[in-house]
């Protein structure tokens, strides 16, 4: 498996075959994400399209400095999602359909203090994660970022199924022990 900084920078010079490994180890988790915004499947699978469409275009203006690539992929595809949100909410109001006859939307945008918070959250995790010892970190980033299933991580780390589980477990409790004692110290 190719690390994700290296193939945007193959995308960013047009290798298609670095667009594809990408797709096939991020879009699972892309489209996780967008299907739990726009609720529809058949439209999740159309915008998670237009995400790597968007990759391609755009991978020559990523940079390491702002983000993991995970992070950089995870806010294009919560905004092309909710770019489609925003513009069939228009289409059914050029439509003529009273509001009160569209179906009941969640009100999914955030505030700043949500976003900070969320920020600050994102950034306790990460530095709980650089505690853990690699292998269950490994692990743990495998399952959780890369939408890896336990099955999955044995086969792609050469172990066995149990070694798997038991190295996200344990990494599971020590992040438990450091996030619970950082929102404790920090009254949140």
């Amino acid at each position: 498996m190719t690390e994700t900084p290296v193939l945007i920078a193959r995308i960013a010079k047009g290798e298609e075959s670095a667009l594809a490994e990408f797709y096939d180890q991020t879009s699972r988790l892309v489209y996780g994400l967008v299907l739990r915004i726009v609720r529809e499947p058949s439209t999740a699978e159309e915008v998670t399209l237009e995400v790597y469409m968007q990759v391609w275009r755009t991978a020559g203006n990523y940079e390491t400095s702002r983000g993991s690539v995970t992070a950089w992929l995870a806010t294009a595809a919560r905004s092309r999602a909710l770019d489609w949100i925003r513009s069939r909410q228009a289409r059914l109001y050029r439509d003529g359909r009273p509001m009160e006859d569209l179906p009941e939307m969640a009100d999914i945008a955030t505030n700043p203090e949500q976003t900070l918070a969320q920020s600050q959250q994102a950034l306790w995790v990460r530095k709980a994660m650089d505690l853990l010892p690699t292998d269950q970190r490994i692990a743990l980033d495998l399952g959780f970022y890369s939408g890896l299933t336990h099955s999955e991580i044995a086969e792609q780390l050469n172990l066995p199924l149990g070694t798997v589980k038991s190295r996200i477990r344990m990494g599971m409790n020590k992040l438990r022990e450091v996030l619970g004692s950082s929102q404790e110290a920090t009254g949140i």
